[in-house]
């Protein structure tokens, strides 16, 4: 090196380096290998590392767009589930069919094999790690049942949409989880059609 010349400036620590792959895809890139890892690995044997060498990035990356393992585990079941983008067709049609409408969402969700493997390693984990527990305890009220709730112009609204989310969690442990016959392998139309006027009943005063 010559003389007065200026060397490569050295990485801060804590920060991704310049060589990290960045851009608009990298974080999509991390939330999929997430998914992906939480669904083989389950929750207590997925690391940041481990999901930051399956994304190709760096793992302050991971922690630079979502910080501790819980807020990944938190995004990944967004990701299954987006709210944000399928809730207000749900809620905004007419009340008459909001039964209807949940459970075809919900029920899509599951029956769609790219989200159905993280959901259920979700579960799972949830059902055996508290710290997983805890997690989708608070995604699903405060990003699900929150938003329900806000919609319903009935008593005790809250109260209605847990009721309405605990019908359809238990769906989903005994045909998808448990596998329990004849609920496994029926129809989605015809559970959507025996479901929904219950979480009709469930929603709103009729």
């Amino acid at each position: 090196m010559t003389p007065g010349a200026e060397g490569p400036s050295p990485r801060r620590r804590g920060r991704p380096s310049r060589t990290a792959a960045t851009g608009p895809d990298a974080r999509t890139r991390i939330l999929e290998a997430a998914r992906t890892e939480f669904a083989e690995r389950g929750y207590d044997k997925t690391s940041v590392r481990g999901i930051a060498r399956a994304a190709g990035v760096d793992a302050a990356l991971v922690h630079h767009y979502f910080g501790t393992k819980d807020e990944v585990f938190a995004a990944a079941i967004e990701l299954s589930f987006e709210p944000a983008l399928v809730l207000p067709q749900v809620l905004g049609g007419p009340a008459d069919g909001l039964g209807e409408r949940l459970a075809r969402y919900f029920i899509g969700v599951w029956e769609n094999p790219v989200s159905r493997a993280p959901l259920l390693a979700i579960l799972r984990s949830a059902l055996t790690h508290e710290a997983a527990a805890k997690v989708l305890r608070g995604f699903v009220l405060r990003r699900l049942l929150e938003r329900i709730a806000a919609e319903l112009d009935v008593p005790d609204p809250t109260f209605r949409a847990e009721l309405a989310a605990s019908h359809m969690i238990g769906i989903a442990m005994l045909r998808y989880v448990i596998r329990a016959e004849p609920l496994a392998s029926a129809d989605p139309e015809k559970i959507i059609g025996m479901v929904a006027p219950t979480l009709q009943r469930y929603l709103s005063d009729g």
